[in-house]
């Protein structure tokens, strides 16, 4: 399409040598803007899963880290575990072709999320797998569109090892700084007040209190001002990573059920790599990472409107790397 259109207006310039100056600087704009919608098609795009990565556990057993791409900027999915969204453990290349159906009922739930929210969600969830693992391969199927599925396929081969310094590279941590100190940076330490399983009514404020502590202090809050300029605030990225300032944070989303079913007060910084200005994202300016509140403790109340069962999941970060906590939620009438 956009070759295209490229053909078409350079025609429309040799046929009018005349407006030849006049016609470039609308093909600058049409393009400029064209490319625009594309990068910012707020929905009826696609979902799809990502393999980030693995790294060995202590105890000989792995760590496969896995995450998402929903390529809309506001549109979210909702997915239950099942035919759409399941995890399988095959052979290598085993479901390299999807029109082969790997769902199996009883390995499909690995806790993955079911809530998809916009834009790239990256190390979003980890899965363990045992030492004798070898070559077999953690294949994640999401079909969020009947006309669209994709596979995202965890394996052990080695170029797909990691370590918190590439974490950190590919959230565009502490500005996209690659500080070799990052590679033994420690997750923030994260504890949450009261179980872990709920019950609340539709419509009656659930108390949600955790406390972060950041036991390296790595990455360090940097004093860095924010953009306050127009030409600052609205200049493009300079790295094909989106890039977040260093600092502790945190916040709650939905990560099983409807999210326009949960109301959060106060309102939740995203979590997700949303780049545009002012969108209440760490990645979006000039968005200034806010202190921690007293003694690093973390209150917030959320309010259901439906039935159901609801997974929150805490999102602990100090801009690089994350630690995650579950509460899951049933709301009666």
């Amino acid at each position: 399409m956009k070759i295209q259109q490229v053909v078409v207006r350079t025609e429309m310039v040799d046929r009018r040598i005349r407006l030849i100056s006049i016609l470039f600087l609308v093909i600058a704009v049409a393009g400029f803007a064209t490319a625009q919608e594309r990068r910012m098609t707020l929905s009826g795009e696609t979902l799809t899963p990502a393999y980030e990565g693995w790294w060995p556990n202590d105890d000989g057993t792995f760590k496969l880290f896995f995450g998402y791409m929903n390529s809309n900027w506001e549109e979210d999915f909702v997915g239950d575990v099942g035919p759409g969204n399941y995890f399988s453990v095959v052979g290598p290349g085993e479901l390299d072709d999807l029109d082969i159906d790997g769902y199996d009922f009883g390995r499909a739930d690995e806790g993955q999320p079911t809530h998809f929210y916009p834009r790239r969600n990256a190390f979003l969830f980890t899965i363990d797998v045992p030492a004798d693992f070898g070559e077999k391969e953690l294949v994640w199927t999401l079909q969020a569109r009947s006309n669209y599925m994709a596979r995202a396929y965890g394996t052990l081969k080695p170029d797909y090892r990691i370590d918190p310094q590439v974490i950190s590279t590919e959230v565009g941590g502490a500005f996209g700084s690659l500080d070799d100190r990052l590679r033994t940076n420690i997750p923030p330490e994260l504890v949450l007040e009261g179980e872990a399983f709920r019950t609340v009514r539709v419509g009656q404020a659930l108390d949600l209190a955790v406390t972060v502590k950041d036991p390296d202090n790595l990455p360090a809050r940097s004093s860095r001002p924010p953009p306050r300029t127009a030409e600052q605030i609205y200049r493009p990225p300079q790295s094909i990573v989106v890039t977040s300032g260093p600092g502790e944070r945190f916040s709650w989303i939905i990560y099983r059920g409807p999210a326009d079913r949960a109301s959060f007060e106060p309102v939740q910084m995203k979590t997700y790599m949303d780049s545009r200005v002012y969108a209440n994202s760490p990645w979006s300016p000039p968005f200034t990472i806010p202190m921690p509140p007293e003694d690093n403790r973390w209150t917030s109340t959320v309010t259901f409107d439906t039935p159901g069962e609801y997974v929150l999941r805490g999102v602990a970060s100090d801009g690089s790397m994350f630690t995650y906590q579950n509460v899951t939620v049933t709301v009666t009438r």
